[in-house]
């Protein structure tokens, strides 16, 4: 196993610059998810690390080697992709024996990994099937083992569950954590899915256009994101982000929306009079409330444990999660109250968390 360290790195298409300067780093045995929206530059950053894509400026380390200018043979890296790249003529076990028979291993050596690496991955009853007869979960399972049996000193994972079915991606979710904990290996994994982030990292790494924007675990990225962007991207539904100015009434700072709704603010809040802010509230701390705003249902989703309402406050269009199963129907009006112990502040012109 290794650490994996980034410093500095830049990628240039020609002109066009797609990484900026991005440094991060992963301790030995860690999970580590790249996370951020289509072309904030994850997957090329995985690449980069991979060897699969070079490197215009900066620095990356796997363990105490320099690895800018090694082949990816050279690396000690093992790749996980998102299309299984399975080859269809050979069977479960010949897929997973492939880089070993490469490598010039014994045949009791190569037998020796794969059979330990089905037994990790219960394919142990499909090593003489073709990928034609698997299931797409399986597949991906046939991917991972052949990543297994190299022992990299680092697993890279480029979206590996994007064509799985949702119940299947929740399944390879559990099971790929489940691999960590048995291996203790140094992962870092591409997903576009924040649930898929939180559920399974370590830590989180969240991009957007070519930069990082904030690294931690899964709950200090929830509970205190860095920015309006973060706060919106983790989490769902995503947080309500609520524009308005503050202003004071009764020895009081409330925000005021251009529609004139007043929104309590926390009472620690460090803002002043005529500042403009966001006030961001995730979906479940709107709670009901008969004293509260006056808001009106505009889609209301029963999921069974929970109710999702999409409701109408003044101008403002919301979005609330109420763990009972409230009485609320279209044509309704009913009152909700925010918990401002648990709302955020962002500086409306920079995004930054105030």
């Amino acid at each position: 196993m290794a650490n994996v360290t980034i410093t500095d790195v830049v990628k240039n298409y020609g002109s066009l610059e797609v990484l900026h300067g991005v440094s991060a780093s992963v301790a030995d045995g860690e999970f580590v998810v790249l996370v951020g929206p289509s072309g904030c530059g994850k997957s090329t950053l995985l690449r980069m690390i991979a060897g699969l894509e070079s490197i215009s400026d900066g620095e990356i380390e796997i363990g105490d080697r320099v690895v800018n200018d090694l082949e990816p043979k050279e690396r000690d890296i093992a790749m996980v992709f998102q299309s299984y790249a399975l080859y269809p003529h050979m069977t479960v076990r010949a897929n997973m024996a492939f880089s070993l028979k490469l490598a010039r291993r014994s045949k009791e050596e190569i037998d020796q990994m794969v059979n330990r690496a089905a037994e990790i991955l219960d394919l142990s009853a499909l090593l003489d099937r073709y990928p034609r007869q698997l299931s797409g979960g399986q597949r991906q399972r046939v991917a991972m083992g052949r990543a297994i049996v190299r022992n990299p000193a680092v697993f890279l994972f480029d979206e590996p569950l994007s064509n799985l079915d949702a119940k299947l991606r929740v399944q390879m979710r559990g099971e790929i954590k489940a691999l960590h904990q048995r291996l203790g290996a140094t992962m870092i994994y591409v997903t576009h899915d924040q649930m898929e982030a939180m559920t399974m990292g370590d830590r989180i790494v969240v991009m957007r256009a070519g930069v990082i924007e904030q690294m931690g675990t899964p709950l200090e990225i929830y509970d205190t994101p860095a920015n309006s962007f973060v706060a919106s991207f983790i989490g769902s539904p995503s947080m309500n982000l609520i524009d308005g100015i503050v202003q004071n009434r009764d020895g009081a700072s409330v925000l005021e929306t251009p529609d004139g709704t007043t929104w309590p603010l926390p009472a620690n809040a460090r803002v002043t009079a005529g500042a403009a802010v966001q006030l961001g509230i995730r979906p479940e701390h709107i709670h009901l409330d008969p004293a509260g705003l006056v808001a009106e249902p505009v889609i209301i989703e029963p999921t069974g444990a929970d109710t999702h309402v999409q409701m109408r406050v003044g101008q403002q269009v919301l979005t609330g999660v109420f763990r009972d199963r409230p009485d609320i129907a279209l044509g309704d009006t009913f009152h909700v109250r925010p918990d401002t112990s648990r709302a955020h502040l962002f500086d409306k012109a920079s995004g930054q968390r105030l």
